[in-house]
Order: C-alpha cells, then sequence, then structure tokens
C-alpha cells in the first residue's frame, strides 16, 4: 500500500509540473491574440483618417490609424487589449471621435499589418515608438496626448506614462500584474515560478505623475474590480475612479452614457486642472 501511494504521488508530481511546463511554452498564444486581417478601414464608418507606417526602434515596422475630429487640440493614444486588431475597436473610436478627440491607435509588432511577433519588451517599443510618431512626426505637444489603454494596452500604457510627458493617463479593465492575473486563471499552479512576462501595472502606476483615470467594470468576469481598485488607490493625485457595468469586452458599451459623461467630465476637469498649474506658475 506504502509503495502505491508513493507511485500515485510520483505520477501526480510529475503531471503537475508536466502541465506547468506546457503552460509556460504556452504562454505566449494565452496572452497574445492577434489577428492578422484588416479588410475595413474607419473609412466604413464616414471617417477621415491617415493610414500611417512607422518603425520601432528594433526596426520593426507598425502599421496605425491617425483619426482626426474637427478643431480639436487633444490626440488619445490608444493602445488597444491582447486581441484582435485596431480594426476591432471601431466602437471606440467612434466614441472618442464623437468627444470631439483625434485619436491615434496602433497595432502592436504581430498584430494586423504590423511585423514581427508579440513581445512584452516589443509592446513597450511599439508604444514608445507610437508616441514619438505623435509628437517629432505630427508635432503634436505631449500637452495635448491623453494617453488610454484597455485591459493589456492599460498596462502598456502605463509602462509609458512613467517614461514621457502627456497630459492624463486612461486606464480601463486593466489588471496590477501579470503574475496576479495568471493567479486567477490558475490559482493551483505556482505562477510567479512560470511566469515568462510582466506587465507590473501596479508599479508602473507609482511612478505615474500626470492626472490618472481608472475606468472598470464591477461585472467584469475576466479582470476583477479589485484589480481596478486597487490600481486607483495606488495611484497618484489627482485621480479618478470610474465604475462602469457590463463584461470585460463589452463595458464601454453597455455602459453607454455613463462612459461618456466620464470621459466628458474628465476632459473638463483636465482644462481646469491645466488653467490652475499656468496659473500657480505665473505667481
Amino acid at each position: 500500500m506504502g509503495s502505491m501511494l508513493i507511485s500515485i504521488a510520483v505520477v501526480l508530481f510529475i503531471a503537475y509540473w508536466g502541465l506547468g511546463v506546457i503552460l509556460y511554452f504556452m504562454q505566449p498564444k494565452f496572452l497574445y491574440s492577434p489577428v492578422r486581417e484588416i479588410p475595413y478601414t474607419p473609412g466604413e464608418l464616414g471617417l477621415d483618417f491617415e493610414s500611417v507606417a512607422f518603425k520601432s526602434t528594433d526596426g520593426m515596422q507598425l502599421s496605425s490609424w491617425y483619426i482626426p475630429a474637427d478643431n480639436s487640440q487633444l490626440t488619445v493614444l490608444f493602445c488597444h487589449g491582447n486581441g484582435g486588431n485596431m480594426m476591432h475597436r471601431w466602437d471606440s473610436i467612434n466614441i472618442l471621435y464623437n468627444l470631439g478627440l483625434n485619436c491615434f491607435i496602433f497595432d502592436y509588432r504581430g498584430y494586423g499589418s504590423s511585423e514581427g511577433e508579440p513581445s512584452e519588451e516589443g509592446t513597450y517599443l511599439d508604444v514608445a515608438a507610437a508616441y514619438k510618431w505623435l509628437t517629432e512626426k505630427k508635432r503634436i505637444s505631449p500637452d495635448n496626448i491623453i494617453l488610454f489603454g484597455r485591459s493589456l494596452g492599460g498596462s502598456i500604457a502605463a509602462q509609458l506614462a512613467t517614461k514621457v510627458k502627456t497630459k492624463a493617463l486612461i486606464i480601463e479593465s486593466t489588471f496590477t500584474s501579470y503574475v496576479d492575473i495568471g493567479k486567477r486563471f490558475y490559482p493551483y499552479m505556482p505562477v510567479r515560478w512560470f511566469a515568462r512576462f510582466s506587465y507590473r501595472t501596479i508599479d508602473y502606476i507609482k511612478q505615474v505623475n500626470c492626472p490618472v483615470m481608472i475606468i472598470h467594470s464591477r461585472n467584469d468576469e475576466v479582470v476583477p474590480f479589485e484589480f481596478g481598485l486597487e490600481l486607483y488607490e495606488t495611484a497618484n493625485e489627482p485621480k479618478e475612479f470610474v465604475e462602469i457595468f457590463g463584461s470585460h469586452n463589452d463595458g464601454f458599451l453597455v455602459s453607454g452614457e455613463i462612459y461618456k459623461q466620464a470621459w466628458t467630465k474628465w476632459l473638463k476637469f483636465l482644462e481646469e486642472y491645466k488653467t490652475q498649474a499656468e496659473q500657480q506658475q505665473a505667481s
């Protein structure tokens, strides 16, 4: 009986670590779900847009769209989530346009028409290159750029916000770290030992000194609502937390006017905050 129990324990141990090895090597497939095909453009929405190709510092050519709003001074640099490509963000692009905001959305390497394969360091290089295109090629002042990221894109936007000057940072439906979200889906595994990625949003947000707005749904079935609260509590002032409802992927749509009004209120606050800062400098 003793030898049988030992044998069973050995088999379970091997199976457990075998599963861990499989999860280790499969992580890029779990984290990144790119779609290459882009059969439609913002033109299908009746929007004017500029199709832009630019290169990251390591030479990857990336694809993007710049969608201008009428007489807008503010531009949103939009970091999308881990699935699909920028074409799948039409609803968000349309919301931003109707809010009177220019939108610059790009595809990470390996997504859409962008070259290469996705990686954590690659996403950071890609968003930095997108910011560089806006400031150097488009000559948009950092004071007029809002960094916006949804889900995985929130971590990428937050990392950039620690490196560059920007008007504000908006994070929507984002996890505190890759390890934390891994523990949620695989609570029975030593995730920290097997994690191949970091995406430490909670660490990035501590270093961000611009105004921050966190948006999260209490009904989010992928990224727990508590993660959004933790990011908010960690962020520096000035900051705002907006609770929406709906699932991880459609909360911004299901919440409708609540979501749009939150953006409108935040944009008004940013202008007031800018005026106050200018007055303080003048005095």
